[in-house]
């Protein structure tokens, strides 16, 4: 099938990305009666030094980008806009501290927007539960990835890694949390052998 310029947004992210937000019980995200002034912020596990790859862009595994919990902001769908009152506190401030940083994240992909063959945005994943099967994602266990460049051949059901400039903070579409992170993709980069 020849993609020329066609974004597959309306139809694949709406069903992989909206659907399983739609479908999240956002209530049942916490127990009945708990007060939120009085739950733990949310804090991540002390990490080593930083890795950095050949290129000089910072190693960043899921295991760092989902170690905490995040639960979203309820929005009134009638509306569509971002709550007023947004919850940058549930994002810790070690992963803050990524944001604007060139990283290499390695997932899985799940094409989104293609251009003349080459997927030019797509979802990387944290396994192949959620890319191929359908399985939940956390917010947290996914990065929105724009390619900066032309794009990439689509390369499904194996683990892929991407340099590139990382976002951390919450992003809307039509007034949709569709992610907290996003990767200014530069290029596909290469896993390390051994």
């Amino acid at each position: 099938m020849n993609f020329h310029r066609t974004s597959l947004m309306p139809n694949l992210a709406a069903f992989a990305l909206f659907g399983w937000l739609a479908v999240m019980p956002l209530a049942a995200a916490e127990p009945v009666g708990t007060d939120k002034a009085a739950m733990p912020k949310a804090t991540v596990p002390a990490a080593a030094k930083p890795v950095f790859n050949d290129d000089g862009f910072q190693v960043v595994g899921f295991e760092q980008l989902a170690s905490f919990a995040y639960t979203p902001a309820e929005i009134d769908p009638a509306r569509a806009t971002p709550p007023a009152t947004a919850t940058p506190d549930q994002i810790p401030e070690k992963i803050r501290s990524l944001d604007a940083k060139k990283v290499m994240v390695t997932g899985f992909m799940l094409p989104v927007k293609m251009d003349q063959g080459l997927v030019v945005e797509f979802l990387l994943v944290k396994d192949q539960m959620m890319c191929c099967y359908g399985a939940m994602p956390k917010l947290n266990e996914w990065v929105v990835v724009k390619m900066t460049g032309k794009g990439v051949p689509p390369l499904m059901d194996m683990p892929i890694s991407f340099d590139g400039k990382l976002k951390v903070g919450e992003l809307y579409d039509n007034g949709y949390l569709t992610g907290i992170y996003l990767l200014e993709g530069e290029k596909q980069a290469a896993l390390k052998k051994g």
